[in-house]
């Protein structure tokens, strides 16, 4: 069963307290990956790095998701950047999508991936693998980001290089935006590597940190909770490894109600 497309009959079975929005478009960057865009509904606010339920009716009953936001709060559009999944209950489904269907969007969004859950700091790092970059296209394309960071550093590892296609398209979007390239400047760093193929920059990122190859590359000093912040979102394990090394160079897990200096993303392990 593919996306339900605009009709009636679909109109009827949306729950209450969800919103229906129409798909305006759908790029393909490997059999693995895609990225979609959806009107946004009038109203809607969230903060930049926060996730939504994004789902679809599937045999008759709504099934959801947690997507992280991938275009920034004053979007106008909101963008979502997933992976496919041949038998995943959802992204088999989702992944057929075409411009003019509709989409399925719980009203209140969440997340640990906000500005607000870090005290202030120097530099800010953004640990991502496959699609956790998603909660980090947001945030980097925001100028609060800007703002309360001197250096933003956007670190992504995927398995293969084709992989690493949308995270180049966003740099090079920023760079091409007569307004954001002006707020952003040379504020923004973008770090990728990968762990199958050839690349300039190859690897784990927690052995890049462990090891130091990514500070040394980056022409920056090692972690140091007095000045450096983090974000993390990616692979279970890649979460749980990446906490270590960050605890262990001394800064503290934050949460929304307790600000300290790195965040994890944890609504999409499991």
């Amino acid at each position: 069963m593919n996306a339900p497309a605009k009709t009636d009959e679909f109109a009827s079975a949306v729950p209450a307290g969800v919103f229906a929005e129409k798909v305006l478009s759908v790029t393909h960057y490997t059999d693995r990956l895609f990225r979609f865009t959806m009107t946004r509904p009038q109203g809607f606010r969230f903060r930049s790095g926060e996730f939504a339920m994004i789902g679809l009716m599937v045999e008759g009953k709504p099934l959801y998701r947690a997507y992280s936001i991938a275009s920034p709060a004053w979007a106008d559009e909101l963008e979502f950047f997933s992976i496919k999944v041949p038998d995943g209950p959802l992204t088999s489904h989702l992944q057929n999508i075409k411009p003019g269907d509709e989409v399925l969007m719980r009203k209140k969004p969440t997340g640990t991936l906000v500005l607000d859950a870090l005290t202030p700091g120097r530099r800010l790092y953004m640990f991502s693998t496959g699609t956790g970059v998603a909660p980090f296209a947001s945030l980097i394309r925001d100028p609060e980001t800007y703002e309360k960071f001197e250096e933003v550093i956007l670190t992504h590892t995927t398995r293969d290089v084709a992989e690493l296609k949308y995270g180049f398209d966003l740099v090079e979007e920023i760079r091409n935006d007569e307004i954001l390239s002006e707020v952003v400047g040379d504020k923004l760093r973008h770090y990728a590597t990968v762990t199958r193929e050839e690349f300039p920059f190859k690897g784990r990122i927690t052995d890049l940190i462990e090891n130091g190859k990514l500070f040394s590359d980056l022409g920056v000093p090692p972690l140091d909770p007095v000045i450096d912040r983090g974000m993390i979102c990616g692979s279970s394990a890649m979460l749980k490894d990446t906490k270590v090394l960050l605890e262990k160079a001394g800064l503290n897990e934050g949460a929304n109600n307790k600000p300290a200096e790195f965040v994890i993303e944890r609504a999409f392990v499991g």
